[in-house]
């Protein structure tokens, strides 16, 4: 045996996979987190041989200066139980280690120690929330620490951990004790880095002091020859590189035969080779010390299971070596920032500056949707096509652009999600403050690995879902625009009351009418100039509208006349806006001079000639108009509701149902027996109305008794219990004599002996509370009424996990069916709050064990005196993808989407 495993038996090199994680360090590079294993020893020695005297010393209280045998196997061996290291790749070479030796049952001691080169970079808080993690999952619940006073650095890791951190002070050491199950305080803190770190990473690939361009041609029908040219006329701030082996220049600019031959640093490479030379650059990449790769190369994940392969071993190789990846098959990235003016695109113009960052998932539609952009008067922040979204996704973009000062709006395209559960967070605290519009294609295709537990939600529940996430969904391209015009250009309304102003009585009435239909209010009634009416007249108007204090918004139709151009009432109707230019925020949409956009004689111009702020946007049609400043309208509604507090409700025990969930988790999807079933609710505070499962007659007579008159009957097949003629449950049983009889009919419905017998419930509203997969969001909850009705009308409502407290509310509320809950026809209130307090410990337990594939608690009984689970279904299985909790990593690569 081995030094660490003597008392165990464990295999040394036998550790939890799902330990393993690249995560993003504080200065946007990464590291590999890997559990320590014996063949680590020559690593561990050139670490420590790495270390300066006082680094050696502040961690091991003396000179220390060389590694003893007999200490560098226990560092090396470990159990991965009560004996836990993790070590931080880069490379090859440890740059960090982190571990902890359990002291009793229920501590551990815990320790840390970084390369000098390393420090500073974030690596210890990643540590220690991986050791906890760990640590938590070995049953562990405190951590302690002896560090010197004069190691004030170590010290500020786990003071400023966010844990609730003790200490004592002894000559010269202090000793340090702190809870590990996380904290409101823990998790912010958690996030905030997150945020901070997968920002940083962005902005290194947005804003490069120097590009290499890797397979830069001299042939005008490669792509490196585009990529090249379109660096160089955007005119690059920084210094350019074409990489060619066979050319001494490109487009009149040194070449390298390799981006190794570079004289200085490359901080981003655009890769245009084939795809079968890619790894071959990667390699020079790497060995360069490159921030980031951008790989506009087909011929990868999208080309089939070999290309797959490929392309994981790449990513998984930058990332390990400190680089991130946009792509492979990415369009590019461009920041029009004037400090920085980069095009690594193949779409030839650099977009006119403006106030809205772009995520692209498609590397086709890319230079389409920039050509678009620029026709419509919308200028760009930044933009990333990410093409196959190996590694840079939307997620890291959302981090970066929320604390981007040069983006006020997101736009999103999106073909799937890599990590739904944290898109859905990240969205709701970004929405706070700017907005999202996003066009989700492929809304009814269903990943494979989601199909069995995914649900059709209807249109209005899709809605409501990204509403939730403060995302304003569209459905196409056009729409997205129509829709970014208005957020970019115009600011966002007090209300939903609108006015309209033209000089056509029909294009008004087709105004109102999508206006009502949107669930706009005519603050005013529609004011019509009449066709003859000059530019003064048509501006008078369209005046005393915004200065309505019924007026929170403004629909402006316009039909050119023939004696006058409509260029003059479009001039006369900017400078009358532009004249009450003072603060009272109510946006305009137009249709003027049947411009798609924001026509010159709307614009308001900035420096640069691009329109900015307070130009008017334009639609073809009156009803494209309405329908963009609808969503507007109710985009600011939802930024100015409450938005609640994710709420962890009393007595649950997440400890527990773990244990209990990776005790009954097999390699394939299970359904649960009852006993567990009864067992994980439990954990949650969700009694199931006591029963027993009986298996003769005499023994449901038995159990009546039991349990307490009266009782019901319920066959063990969910569809005879389903039946709307009640052909498997018996209800209302008050004596022996009606328990044998009931018995005896469902014995001979179902064919069987064996039924269930459980106590009456108080009557009430029966409900269904239940959990499901969707590809946008993750786990969602549902809520609805039972029964045949609300099913074949689909009336169920749906919210993303975490729940807040108004999430719940408005969720139990929803329904069309709601109101049978409130005291409909005279009757008594159902107990509303404890309703919402079930949802939110159902949403507690998604949260916690995303294996719960899915969960059904129906019937539920909501009556005056509480909520009662009568039956529950659990399936367990693995997840599709990461769940949005654990320490920080990166969405993990060794599968795909």
């Amino acid at each position: 045996m081995t030094a660490g495993t003597e008392h165990t038996g464990r295999d040394p090199f036998d550790y939890p996979r799902h330990w393993e994680a690249d995560v993003v360090l504080a200065d946007g590079g990464t590291v590999h987190l890997r559990p320590v294993v014996p063949s680590d020893a020559d690593g561990l020695v050139a670490l420590h041989g790495r270390l300066s005297e006082r680094t050696r010393y502040l961690r091991y209280f003396g000179a220390y200066p060389r590694i003893p045998p007999r200490d560098l196997e226990r560092f090396s061996t470990v159990d991965h139980h009560d004996r836990v290291a993790f070590v931080a790749l880069l490379g090859d070479d440890i740059v960090a280690v982190g571990r902890y030796e359990r002291l009793d049952a229920g501590s551990a001691e815990v320790a840390f120690v970084v390369d000098d080169a390393h420090q500073g970079r974030g690596l210890g808080s990643i540590l220690l929330e991986h050791l906890a993690a760990a640590a938590s999952e070995s049953g562990l619940r405190r951590f302690v620490a002896e560090v010197l006073a004069e190691n004030t650095a170590m010290i500020r890791v786990f003071r400023d951990a966010g844990y609730q951190v003790s200490r004592a002070f002894e000559e010269g050491v202090v000793h340090l004790e702190f809870d590990i199950d996380p904290t409101e305080e823990s998790l912010a803190v958690a996030r905030a880095r997150e945020q901070a770190a997968e920002a940083r990473s962005v902005h290194n690939l947005l804003h490069p002091r120097s590009v290499a361009v890797i397979g830069a041609s001299t042939d005008p029908t490669k792509i490196g020859y585009a990529v090249l040219s379109n660096v160089l006329a955007a005119d690059f701030a920084g210094t350019v590189y074409p990489v060619n082996p066979e050319h001494s220049s490109v487009r009149g600019v040194r070449a390298y035969p390799s981006v190794v031959d570079i004289p200085d640093a490359v901080d981003l490479a655009v890769v245009a080779v084939p795809a079968d030379q890619v790894e071959a650059v990667l390699d020079g990449a790497l060995a360069k010390g490159v921030k980031t790769l951008v790989i506009v190369s087909a011929g990868f994940a999208e080309a089939g299971p070999h290309g797959l392969h490929a392309e994981l071993r790449l990513v998984g190789e930058a990332r390990a070596h400190g680089m991130r990846v946009v792509g492979p098959n990415a369009l590019g990235v461009l920041n029009t920032d004037p400090a920085v003016r980069l095009n690594a695109t193949l779409a030839p113009r650099l977009p006119k500056r403006g106030r809205t960052g772009f995520f692209c998932q498609s590397g086709a539609l890319g230079i389409a949707i920039l050509a678009d952009a620029e026709s419509r008067g919308l200028g760009l922040s930044t933009f990333v096509s990410a093409g196959n979204r190996a590694d840079v996704s939307g997620n890291d973009l959302l981090q970066y652009w929320e604390t981007d000062p040069a983006t006020d709006l997101v736009l999103l395209y999106l073909e799937s999600f890599g990590n739904p559960r944290k898109f859905a967070r990240l969205a709701r605290r970004l929405g706070r403050s700017k907005p999202i519009v996003a066009v989700k294609s492929g809304r009814h295709a269903v990943r494979p690995q989601l199909a069995a537990t995914s649900t059709e939600i209807d249109e209005s529940s899709v809605q409501a879902l990204f509403e939730q996430a403060g995302v304003v969904r569209v459905d196409t391209l056009a729409q997205l625009f129509d829709t970014a015009l208005v957020f970019a250009h115009q600011p966002l309304p007090a209300g939903s009351r609108i006015a309209i102003v033209g000089n056509s009585s029909a294009i008004g009435l087709l105004a109102a009418d999508t206006a009502r239909a949107q669930g706009l209010r005519l603050g005013v009634d529609p004011v019509d100039v009449g066709p003859q009416a000059g530019p003064e007249e048509f501006a008078a108007a369209v005046g005393e509208a915004l200065d309505s204090p019924e007026v929170d918004a403004l629909v402006v139709v316009f039909v050119p006349p023939v004696a006058i151009p409509g260029t003059a009432y479009a001039r006369a109707l900017r400078d009358t806006v532009v004249a009450r230019d003072d603060g009272q925020g109510k946006p305009i949409v137009s249709t003027f001079l049947a411009a798609e956009g924001v026509p010159d004689e709307l614009a308001v111009v900035s420096d640069d000639g691009a329109p900015s702020f307070g130009s008017i946007p334009s639609y073809p049609s009156p009803e494209r108009a309405v329908n963009a400043l609808a969503r507007v309208v109710r985009y600011a509604a939802w930024r100015e509701r409450p938005q609640g507090t994710v709420v962890r409700p009393a007595g649950l025990h997440p400890e527990r149902a773990g244990g209990m969930v990776r005790r009954l988790l097999g390699e394939h999807d299970v359904e649960l027996a009852v006993d567990d079933v009864v067992g994980l609710l439990d954990c949650y505070g969700i009694p199931v109305v006591p029963f027993r499962a009986v298996g003769a007659e005499q023994e449901a007579v038995e159990a009546a008794a039991e349990l307490g008159y009266p009782v019901t009957l319920k066959s063990i097949d969910d569809t005879l219990r389903g039946r709307a003629d009640l052909a498997g449950v018996r209800l209302d049983l008050i004596s022996e004599e009606s328990v044998r009889a009931g018995y005896r009919d469902i014995r001979e419905v179902s064919g069987t002996e064996r039924m269930y017998v459980q106590r009456m419930a108080p009557k009430g509203v029966s409900c269904a509370v239940g959990l499901q997969d969707d590809p946008s969001f993750g786990t969602l909850v549902s809520f609805g009424l039972s029964g045949v009705v609300s099913a074949l009308l689909g009336d169920q409502a749906f919210r993303a996990v975490p729940l807040t407290d108004v999430d719940a509310a408005t969720l139990v509320r929803e329904p069309r069916t709601a109101p049978l809950l409130t005291g409909y026809r005279g009757d008594e209130p159902a107990d509303l709050e404890a309703l919402e307090d079930l949802v939110l410990r159902v949403a507690a337990l998604a949260e916690d064990n995303p294996e719960v594939r899915s969960l059904v608690l129906d019937p539920v009984l909501a009556s005056p005196e509480g909520v009662f689970v009568t039956n529950a279904r659990v399936v367990l299985g693995h997840p599709p993808s990461r769940p949005d909790t654990g320490p920080r990593r990166l969405r993990q690569i060794n599968a795909p989407d």
